[in-house]
């Protein structure tokens, strides 16, 4: 595992980093396999990032025709509450960028926990099969970090080998506390390339934790690609705690 931490001068700078390696990551992908698989996360970290994927540079230098876009977790309400990550994303990107309408996964939020799971589940398969491939083998997973440590919809406490061949699973918890859907530490540790995107100084104590404390186990801890590349992007506040 390939493992880089970059620390910028403030949140603006981060989601600006963030949107070039989505960019980079993309026309690489594209140039190498001939297409690009990316999941995102919801939150508030990233909005500012995928505001900007949907303006220039970004806009018009990604090859939306040949991207993927998964979700990383999702709460099971309605699109259109402000509590859904597709939702706030289609507001923020996804309805002013050209990819197609069929290449864009969201989760099925408004089936049964497990059944979504399994359709989810399903389908992933399928989309990784058309490309000779019986592993999930992401080309970008963006993930933010709870101030608790948890990372998708996985959270402290979670054993992660009681369904070990899952690559998507239905929880409950979280705020709110909803039943959520969530991709596996399988799926997590089968991408290319990890990116956390941390902001704002709540976050400094459990970014100490992550990077100081190894006897932790924080869900953040375990994501760990074997044959991937990790990148954390910090702002100035959230590295704020951690040793030189």
């Amino acid at each position: 595992m390939k493992k880089a931490i970059q620390v910028l001068p403030d949140s603006d700078e981060m989601s600006k980093r963030g949107a070039e390696i989505f960019c980079q990551t993309a026309i690489s992908s594209v140039n190498h396999r001939g297409s690009f698989a990316v999941a995102i996360s919801g939150g508030s970290t990233p909005r500012a990032t995928h505001r900007l994927l949907s303006k220039k540079p970004y806009l018009n230098a990604i090859p939306w025709s040949r991207t993927h876009m998964f979700w990383v977790d999702e709460r099971l309400v309605a699109f259109a509450s402000h509590h859904s990550n597709f939702g706030i994303a289609k507001k923020d990107f996804l309805d002013n960028i050209p990819i197609p309408a069929d290449q864009i996964h969201p989760m099925p939020a408004m089936m049964q926990p497990e059944k979504g799971a399994v359709v989810y589940e399903n389908d992933l398969k399928k989309f990784f099969q058309s490309f000779n491939s019986n592993r999930p083998y992401f080309d970008l997973v963006i993930l933010g970090v709870g101030k608790d440590g948890h990372i998708a919809s996985l959270f402290p406490g979670h054993i992660p080998n009681s369904k070990p061949n899952r690559w998507v699973l239905s929880v409950k918890g979280g705020d709110p506390d909803v039943y959520r859907l969530t991709l596996t530490y399988l799926v997590l540790n089968c991408a290319r390339h990890i990116l956390f995107m941390v902001s704002g100084k709540g976050k400094a104590r459990i970014v100490q934790t992550i990077f100081e404390d190894s006897q932790a186990q924080l869900p953040a801890s375990l994501v760990e690609p074997l044959d991937g590349q990790v990148t954390w992007l910090l702002d100035k506040e959230a590295a704020s705690l951690l040793q030189e």
